[in-house]
């Protein structure tokens, strides 16, 4: 679990194909390898990867087929540089929103709109995410956690401080560069029950959640009317 606040921008060392639809990639990153050992998660560009060697401050890290599939990291070339966050601590204070590193879609730029203190970004939905993004609600973007300007039915735009633009890779992307979205878990989990409670009919709770007592259909103390 992370919680979109960029520890570091590091940059990538190498990339290599390791079959047909996996890839290994080496990322710089002086502070988040600082602790790392094989096994630990950290977020690159947004998508939670396993560690699986650690030399200096570089860290090795495996790519599945459907990561790349999922998300812009088939993209990633030598040089290019990518957000790092280490897995949050328990102990942490959480500066950004529940963040799982599990990639939604990949969305685009659209647009970009300096002004004198900040700068307001429009990206591209894919379809289907449209529908857990809300107005002053959360959304990841490249591993960043960011607040909902505003929302159409294929598009969004934030407002980027100049903190975010010097220390994140959203500084420098351009007009119809991708980048990996993730909505708030919270959105689908509530969809999700929602819609079994429809299919159940009535006032049916979710299994697991108990009714109070004089609850409809059930008398106090458990039997029924």
């Amino acid at each position: 679990m992370f919680t979109g606040i960029v520890e570091e921008l590091g940059e990538v060392v190498r990339t290599t194909e390791t079959g047909d639809d996996s890839a290994l990639v080496a990322i710089r990153g002086p502070l988040v390898t600082s602790d790392a050992r094989h096994g630990d998660s950290i977020a690159v560009n947004g998508v939670c990867l396993t560690v699986v060697d650690v030399d200096g401050d570089v860290f090795t890290a495996d790519v599945m087929g459907e990561t790349l599939r999922r998300s812009a990291l088939g993209a990633l070339r030598p040089g290019v540089g990518v957000n790092l966050e280490r897995a949050a601590a328990l102990n942490s204070r959480l500066g950004g929103h529940l963040v799982q590193g599990h990639v939604d879609g990949v969305g685009a730029v659209l647009s970009r709109q300096p002004a004198q203190q900040w700068e307001t970004v429009r990206f591209r939905l894919p379809a289907g995410l449209s529908r857990y993004v809300v107005e002053k609600g959360s959304i990841t973007v490249d591993g960043v956690s960011l607040t909902v300007a505003d929302v159409g039915p294929d598009w969004f735009t934030v407002g980027l401080i100049p903190t975010t633009l010097k220390l994140t890779t959203l500084g420098d992307r351009a007009v119809g560069d991708p980048v990996n979205l993730e909505v708030d878990v919270l959105a689908k989990y509530v969809e999700r029950l929602l819609g079994d409670r429809a299919v159940g009919g009535g006032d049916r709770l979710p299994d697991g959640i108990g009714r109070p007592p004089g609850a409809a259909g059930q008398a106090p103390g458990g039997g029924r009317r």
